[in-house]
């Protein structure tokens, strides 16, 4: 049922946006009752998230060829392409966007969404690291901001564009900061 649930839940919103996101609607939609996503989801926005992160899940791993700087290319256009091409890009948009006076939301962005691709990111860029792809003195949690914040900004301030271009450029103007 919670699968059910979580697949409703994101599929609601990857093609209505959360303007449109109602408990009433993913319990119709699922076949449950509203009092049993009440019970495991403390509000409207957790399983928004919840589900969200469901649906685009696979979609944000990093690549482990070896070569750090391809496997961030590689990463940094998909998430180019979510974030600029798809529905899910101005899904997540709204979800952070409603995450900034919603503190339950906030928690579960972190424990849901950011914190798992943070710790995906800092895994890749730790075994960079050890390969001495990077130097050792770089902090992984800044440069994990700086690829995928750069990014992020772009599509939330649409004052310049979100192009593959320019995620490769990110990745190479981060990366020849910190290499060896």
């Amino acid at each position: 049922m919670r699968a059910d649930i979580l697949e409703a839940a994101g599929r609601l919103l990857l093609t209505e946006g959360m303007g449109a996101f109602t408990i009433e609607r993913v319990a119709a939609m699922a076949g449950a009752s509203k009092m049993t996503i009440y019970k495991w989801w403390p509000s409207k926005g957790s399983l928004a998230l919840e589900g969200y992160a469901t649906t685009i899940g696979s979609t944000l791993t990093v690549p482990d060829t070896g070569d750090i700087e391809r496997d961030l290319t590689t990463q940094l256009l998909t998430y180019v392409h979510l974030l600029r091409d798809t529905r899910a890009g101005r899904v997540l948009a709204e979800l952070i966007g409603a995450a900034q006076t919603d503190a339950q939301l906030a928690a579960v962005l972190h424990h849901t969404y950011s914190g798992p691709r943070r710790a995906v990111g800092l895994a890749a860029l730790r075994a960079a690291q050890q390969r001495g792809q990077i130097r050792p003195d770089a902090d992984p949690d800044v440069l994990i901001d700086q690829l995928w914040g750069a990014c992020l900004y772009r599509q939330m301030m649409p004052d310049q564009p979100l192009t593959d271009d320019f995620a490769r450029a990110v990745v190479r103007n981060v990366l020849h900061g910190v290499r060896e």
